[in-house]
């Protein structure tokens, strides 16, 4: 969550037949003098993307306050007034209210910052729920948490009440990962930005990835804006993601538009052929049997129906052009490791020439170099 506002009409009722109006003016935290009024703190919902299914699986809560300011220039001025801890429990009050409004099979993620967690009277908002098996709490924030034992034991407790527990900007808050062990991760937007051509923020978001998949935990990517963004997460395999290009913040949860949808799927597509040998096939001149030979190798010779039935290569000692057979062939949906191990095993002659993949006809696609095999392994 990045604090915000439920829409709670005045006849709804609560879980204990009361009219939810009532359960909020009695539980509601008192912020003045920061806030006028409780209504001065409002919500906005951003739905999280399943990238392999491209079905919305969450939505995350934010804070919208009055005027132009950000959200966090209010939570820094509710700190200067020793009101943190309030207005997070404001937060959290009006986001567990709108966990009946969420569609099936999504959940509400909550944002409390680490240090606060703790406190009286976030204690005392999230309790107004006592089922939170629909509800993400999200550790956030940069202030450095004197007690990780007690956060522990205080995210043990919101286990029992069968909430998730997520670490915001894993990347900046290990320890707290190491002591709560969460569910999800989230991978920050200063990572997402560019990622899919900064070969550091993909390194990065590799290890965020493998940090993840080694606790159990699911990774958020946040604030993906672009197509090349996204499919670059969907290619380094990050599950769920969240952004403008996803959806944008509205007052009530909403459905995945229908262009949204289309565009995750293509990208969750193209991210499956790529799991197997279609990203490492590289392009190779075709001559038919009989027809002279280009004087640089490499080629493949082909058929009356476009099947391989001979390499033109270069000898790797001397350079010098050969014929040699087609000893493996592939196809662009095979396993890269399946696809390596076939072609160790060929006699020692052939065993480093390349693999000729092919398509459903048996027409050749191109080559596939056993050092990009081996490599692509080595990523893996």
């Amino acid at each position: 969550m990045r604090r915000g506002r439920s829409r709670v009409e005045p006849g709804d009722a609560g879980a204990d037949g009361l009219p939810m109006t009532a359960i909020l003016t009695s539980r509601l935290p008192d912020c003045r003098p920061l806030l006028a009024d409780p209504d001065d703190l409002t919500l906005v919902f951003q739905p999280i993307v399943d990238l392999a299914t491209a079905r919305v699986v969450g939505y995350e809560a934010s804070s919208r306050f009055p005027g132009t300011a950000g959200p966090d220039v209010w939570y820094a001025a509710a700190a200067d007034c020793a009101l943190a801890a309030e207005l997070e429990a404001l937060a959290v009050t009006r986001a567990l209210a709108a966990v009946p409004l969420l569609p099936d099979g999504t959940s509400l993620t909550v944002t409390v910052s680490p240090h606060l967690l703790g406190s009286a009277p976030v204690q005392d908002a999230l309790a107004t729920r006592p089922d939170l098996s629909r509800v993400v709490v999200q550790l956030a924030g940069h202030t450095p948490v004197d007690d990780l034992d007690a956060l522990r034991r205080h995210t043990d407790a919101l286990r029992a009440r069968s909430a998730l527990v997520a670490v915001a900007d894993a990347a900046a808050g290990l320890p707290t990962v190491a002591a709560v062990r969460p569910e999800l991760l989230t991978l920050d937007r200063a990572l997402v930005t560019g990622v899919e051509g900064d070969p550091v923020r993909t390194a990065l978001t590799e290890v965020v990835r493998d940090l993840a998949g080694r606790i159990g935990a699911r990774l958020v990517a946040e604030g993906v804006e672009t197509a090349a963004e996204l499919a670059a997460l969907a290619r380094l395999g990050v599950p769920l993601a969240q952004g403008w290009l996803l959806g944008r913040p509205t007052p009530e949860p909403a459905p995945l538009a229908p262009g949204v949808a289309a565009l995750v799927g293509t990208h969750a597509a193209r991210a499956r052929v790529c799991e197997g040998l279609a990203a490492l096939v590289r392009p190779v001149r075709q001559c038919d049997v009989g027809s002279p030979l280009p004087a640089v190798p490499p080629a493949v010779l082909v058929g009356g129906r476009g099947e391989p039935v001979g390499l033109w290569l270069a000898c790797p000692r001397t350079r010098e052009p050969h014929l040699a057979p087609v000893s493996l062939r592939a196809t662009p949906s095979d396993a890269v490791a399946a696809t390596l191990q076939r072609a160790m095993a060929r006699p020692p002659a052939q065993r480093f020439d390349p693999v000729v993949c092919t398509d459903a006809s048996g027409a050749v696609v191109g080559l596939l170099r056993v050092d990009d095999l081996a490599a692509a392994l080595a990523r893996a």
